[in-house]
């Protein structure tokens, strides 16, 4: 139905870009935006018989743009605009995966991380256009804790905690001494052996 609009926008020269009833078009100045919005809203309005949603549009910068789950900003060194996730998907994506890893949810670590794989595969593929390398690392870090404080409650008594400590090449003093410290879990995970216990490479052995 919308592509009748495509035409119209070609037909003006417009320059724009379109997904299903998503619509974003690139003008030069703000007073040229106004002009456009009204014109382009009303010809929608009259001609295609449909309803524009007046709070989801809007005119605004490229840094203040969010389409398709993905932000905007002025690469320093090229000088050319480029794309990154926005801030908004890098929070669902991140919520996701919390809700995903919370230590209270009863399965075992497979049956978590093959939850886990699908979901972070689909949001990677869908923004690897973007710059999403420092994001990533980031959030790649912050997962790591996350599973680390899942292991560390399930492992649950000192005994079984000392058990897996020393099982991932940590002394048996140090295993002993770390297991008895209680449950301050993110303290636990981030700041004592077992952050070198539970390396980067054991996770990724794990899946």
């Amino acid at each position: 139905m919308l592509h009748e609009l495509d035409l119209e926008l070609e037909r003006r020269g417009l320059h724009y870009v379109r997904y299903a009833d998503d619509c974003v078009i690139v003008v030069g100045s703000e007073a040229s935006a106004k002009r456009v919005m009204c014109s382009v809203t009303s010809w929608i309005e009259q001609k295609l018989g449909l309803r524009v949603n007046a709070d989801k549009s809007r005119i605004c910068g490229p840094c203040g743009l969010k389409y398709l789950g993905f932000g905007f900003y002025k690469d320093a060194s090229t000088r050319q605009w480029s794309a990154r996730p926005h801030e908004i998907s890098v929070y669902k994506f991140k919520h996701k995966l919390k809700r995903l890893c919370k230590r209270n949810r009863s399965i075992s670590m497979a049956d978590r991380i093959s939850l886990l794989n699908p979901v972070i595969r689909g949001w990677i593929n869908y923004i690897s256009l973007s710059d999403m390398k420092i994001k990533m690392a980031k959030i790649d870090e912050h997962l790591r804790t996350m599973l680390r404080v899942v292991i560390w409650k399930q492992w649950k008594s000192p005994k079984k905690r000392a058990w897996g400590l020393r099982k991932l090449g940590i002394s048996d003093e140090l295993a002993k001494r770390t297991s008895v410290c209680g449950n301050r879990y993110q303290w636990m995970v981030t700041k004592t052996c077992i952050v070198r216990a539970i390396s980067k490479e054991s996770l990724t052995r794990k899946g």
